[in-house]
């Protein structure tokens, strides 16, 4: 399993500025960004005892989540994805899934996974008909991506976080979002070692590792 540094750091309007700043010129937009932005939209998945939910509120070190999510309102690529945390180590699994079979999972028809060739959707299937996990909430935000080579680093900037509240309907455009936070989430990941020119880029007085969590904030409304 490859296991990448995380810290997240949650700012302010004012600090966002300086650091897209900095970052603009140290490091690199990521390409796949339109106009420097991603607009995402997750799918989040719990348990009937909120399991997820409760492993991040309560902070433990080593926890996982699985949600689905897909870019810019492009339905044509949607990726099932599985979250690892091991202390301030991540590790991320992806599998794709059609329009179809995302639409499935939603809907609770699961046959197609236990014979998927993907081992992320058949570990799915087994925590859905064994755990009881199911899509519980929409999560919509933008994201502001950063890129440099040396050290695999990737900087995100977050924001405009809104919730589908009990809506899992996420392959519908039109399903209603609502604004859940004015947070703004810097995250830094990187390999084996973190460059000084991104070090100084994010770095910023009286600001310490947070734990804020789009899906717990958009979880508050159901």
């Amino acid at each position: 399993m490859e296991l990448r540094h995380e810290v997240k750091h949650e700012i302010n309007y004012s600090d966002m500025i300086t650091i897209r700043h900095r970052l603009t010129a140290a490091a690199y937009p990521d390409p796949h960004a339109i106009n420097g932005k991603y607009l995402i939209r997750s799918l989040y998945f719990d348990d009937l005892s909120d399991k997820v939910l409760r492993e991040k509120t309560d902070g433990l070190n080593r926890r996982e989540k699985f949600r689905i999510r897909y870019y810019n309102g492009d339905t044509s690529v949607i990726h099932l994805e599985k979250k690892s945390k091991f202390d301030n180590l991540g590790n991320k699994q992806s599998a794709p899934l059609t329009a179809q079979q995302a639409q499935a999972i939603v809907d609770g028809d699961l046959a197609f996974m236990l014979d998927s060739e993907y081992p992320l959707i058949r570990e799915l299937y087994s925590k859905m008909t064994v755990q009881g996990i199911r899509p519980k909430t929409i999560v919509d935000y933008t994201r502001e991506p950063f890129v440099f080579p040396a050290g695999n680093v990737r900087v995100t900037l977050d924001y405009n976080i809104r919730s589908g509240m009990r809506c899992t309907d996420f392959l519908n455009g039109d399903c209603v979002t609502v604004p859940v936070s004015d947070s703004i989430i810097l995250e830094v990941k990187w390999d084996a070692f973190l460059p000084d020119i991104i070090r100084d880029a994010v770095s910023l007085a009286d600001r310490r590792e947070g734990a804020f969590s789009k899906y717990a904030a958009c979880r508050m409304y159901g």
